[in-house]
Order: C-alpha cells, then structure tokens, then sequence
C-alpha cells in the first residue's frame, strides 16, 4: 500500500536495506555468504532422508538439496473468495511486489477512475487511502461485517475511524456482501454486485485476508494447528527438531487469551527470523508468543491496538471491564501537542490488563503508549 500511495517511491525501496542496497542474489551472496535460488520451487520435503526436492522453474529440472536443519518461510496465501468474476482482468490481491506494480501501474495510466476494495481490515483501508489521498480515485471500501477492523478494535473506535474514512470521501459500506464482480474478459472489471446494489469500477482490490502456507509441511507430516499454520515450540521448532519455521506460515500461542493464534505481521516474520538464525548458530532464543499489537495508518489517524477486544475476552472466558479517555499525546513543553484517544479494557475480577486500542494524530506518540502498555 505504501509503494501504491507514493509513499515509497520506486519498488526498488521495498527490496533494499536501510543503506540503499538492493537485496538480490549479488548482495546475499557478497554480502551475507548465502546462495540464494529464486525461480526454485520446493516439490517436497523428505525428512527421513533429510533432503528436500527442488524444481527450477526456467528449465524445469528437478534435483535434490540435503539439509542438516531446514527453515520453512513460506509465508501466507491471500484469500480468494469463489466470487463469480474474480478472475477478470482489473481484479487483484495485494500480497507482493508484482501485484504493487501491476495496481500502480493501471492508475497511473489513467485506467481507474473507480476502485472497489473488498475487506476493511488494514490492507483494505490502507489500499483504500492509497487511491483515494494519492491518485484522486473514487474508492468505495466494501464489509460484510458491522465495523472496519472487526478483528482488532472494538465497535466505538471504529466509529470513528469509519467517520474519518467518510471525511477523506470514501464511500464505506459496511453490512454488505459482495455477490459478483461484473465485467467481461476483454472489458475488464466494469462493476461489483452487492447486497446493497451495484458499484461500478475499473479496479477491484481483494483484501479479505491471508491464510497460511503449511501446504508443504502438512505433506511431510509435521504437525499443523486449529488456525492452518504450522506448530512450533518457543524455539521455533516444528514437531520434527530438525526444522524450524517462522512468519506468516506459523501459528503462535496468544499470550492473554492462551488461544493459538495467526497473526500475519511483518514486524513478528523479523523476530522469527532473528530468533530462528540464533538458534541455528548454537544459541538459545525463544518467542514465547504474541500480544497481538497492530498498526496502521488511516489518513490523518495513525491507529495502534494490542491485546483482546471486548468481545474477542467474552469469547476468551474473561469478563471484561473497559474505559476510554482522552489526553494529551505530549507534554505542553513540547508542542505541537494533539489530543489521541484511549479505550484500555481489563479483567472485571481481577483488573489484570486485556487490550488498548487508541488513535490519535501523531502516530508515534500513541505508538509509544501502546507498545509501552503491551
């Protein structure tokens, strides 16, 4: 979303390290001593034989590769949903560079003048700004459900982000489903049919979310959990101790609720990551799991949340008691000082600590409370 809003100004910025250097198989090898093999497809892993069994996708030969330890991170797949249309040319997910490149590059032609976003969850709403701040696109945001982020805030702070949307004239439609993508194969996406409607468009954004990629360690007989994604220990351990695996292709313990959990994140991939490397170099880090803090940006609002909702600790088994309050987000000394807007929600019985969600117009200053209250 950020490459596509403008906020990144060439594809470049999204592969390159924090010095500008572009992360390709020159610098992994020159730089990091590891050999990197894109177009290589994994078939299939054999842990008895500790060899897993490649393809290269230019020449189509396949060969083997032994390990003494494995790494899955095979990330998360977008959820297509078995729409009638999702397959015309102008409908797309927004999972990796190519799909970025392939939005950005419609709108700047001047393809789109209407764009539909399916899903209010933070890709959506953050797609939702790109067109509509950036390029002027007249955006509707589409959600079968009552309120945007249904998964990471409560109904009354989404209130008002729902308001904020509407302000920035995005035609936000909650409580609808979509029913067909319209349009014809050489046309392209010339609407949506909706259970309030038709909304017509020359773009259509899916973002209804991920689902993990545990295909290939399903197929090798390592455990997966309730969620989709592959079981690891604290050390990131699969149920076989010679592979690891880590990011959007794992499930992770909540540490509130105690419930296992897929949380697909960029930031956690990192620490995995981190974690795992440690571990394969003879040290001992552990993850013991997650909070559950989000981040985005809506517009003018940065929007932080970590922890339970009210209704996700009902579900939980916890009794929840919240308050919501306004303060300052810095001290007068230091202007310019903004009001950001709290809602901390704890155990009725206990007053133990379950979830924040706050908002406010200095990203990084409610950023701080809610990493601070996490």
């Amino acid at each position: 979303p950020y490459y596509v809003g403008g906020d990144v100004a060439d594809i470049e910025g999204l592969q390159s390290t924090s010095a500008h250097v572009l992360r390709d198989s020159r610098f992994f090898a020159g730089a990091k001593g590891i050999e990197m093999r894109t177009q290589t497809e994994a078939l299939k892993i054999d842990r008895e034989r500790q060899v897993v069994q490649l393809r290269c996708l230019t020449s189509g030969e396949e060969s083997e590769l032994a390990y003494d330890k494995l790494v899955l991170a095979t990330g998360a797949t977008p959820i297509v949903p078995p729409l009638p249309g999702v397959d015309l040319p102008g409908v797309s997910v927004v999972a990796n560079l190519n799909h970025a490149e392939k939005i950005k590059a419609a709108i700047s032609k001047g393809q789109v003048s209407n764009a539909v976003v399916i899903g209010a969850g933070a890709i959506g709403i953050e797609m939702a700004e790109a067109l509509t701040d950036l390029w002027g696109v007249e955006t509707a945001l589409v959600e079968m459900q009552s309120q945007v982020l249904p998964a990471a805030i409560g109904p009354d702070m989404a209130k008002v982000m729902e308001i904020h949307l509407e302000e920035k004239e995005v035609d936000l439609r909650l409580n609808t489903t979509v029913t067909d993508i319209l349009g014809d194969a050489e046309q392209g996406v010339t609407g949506v049919a909706t259970s309030a409607g038709e909304l017509p468009c020359e773009m259509v954004i899916l973002a209804v979310g991920v689902r993990p990629n545990s295909q290939l360690a399903k197929e090798a007989g390592l455990a997966i959990g309730p969620t989709g994604g592959i079981v690891v220990d604290a050390r990131l351990r699969t149920s076989d101790p010679n592979i690891y695996a880590g990011g959007d292709c794992v499930e992770m313990t909540h540490l509130i609720s105690g419930a296992p959990t897929h949380l697909p994140l960029g930031s956690i991939a990192n620490r995995h990551g981190r974690v795992i490397g440690t571990n394969l170099a003879g040290g001992e880090a552990t993850f013991p799991g997650v909070v559950g803090n989000v981040c985005l940006k809506n517009f003018d609002l940065g929007v932080f949340t970590a922890g339970l909702t009210e209704d996700q600790a009902r579900t939980a088994g916890i009794d929840p008691n919240s308050t919501v309050g306004a303060q300052a987000d810095r001290a007068h000394l230091f202007p310019p000082q903004h009001t950001m807007v709290m809602t901390h929600i704890a155990c009725r019985q206990t007053g133990r600590i379950l979830g924040v969600e706050s908002f406010g117009p200095d990203g990084d200053a409610v950023k701080a409370r809610v990493d601070a209250i996490a």
